[in-house]
């Protein structure tokens, strides 16, 4: 169980540090620093308990594999760098949806994704 927690907290740790939505895979690569020899498959059983228990949320890509996030960070939306594919949280919000959905219609939520290159990868 010990060694459980341990992993757990490293995954948790990993994702707070990054302070952005992470893949499986740089979830493994960030708490490996912490659990050397973590393995691909604790991070996906890690993931599954996490959402679970309402720690961490999914964020959906179009066409891209899912990344996932600290859970309680409100409304917001997401920048995804198209030469390193990294994913980050964008605090704004261009406001009232509903004045673009058809005629009579009832928007209940909205998801945004901007597309472009991050500072790192436009220099």
């Amino acid at each position: 169980m010990e060694r459980n927690t341990r992993q757990r907290k490293a995954i948790h740790q990993s994702m707070a540090d990054a302070g952005r939505p992470l893949a499986p895979q740089e979830i493994l690569e960030h708490a490996q620093g912490a659990v050397p020899g973590m393995g691909l498959a604790t991070v996906y059983r890690n993931i599954k308990s996490m959402l679970e228990a309402g720690e961490i949320t999914t964020v959906s890509l179009p066409g891209g594999g899912d990344r996932y996030e600290i859970a309680g960070h409100g409304h917001h939306h997401h920048f995804h760098c198209r030469a390193c594919d990294k994913v980050y949280e964008v605090h704004a919000c261009p406001g009232d949806m509903q004045k673009l959905t058809p005629d009579g219609f009832v928007l209940e939520s909205h998801e945004l994704t901007l597309y472009g290159l991050c500072s790192n990868c436009r220099s």
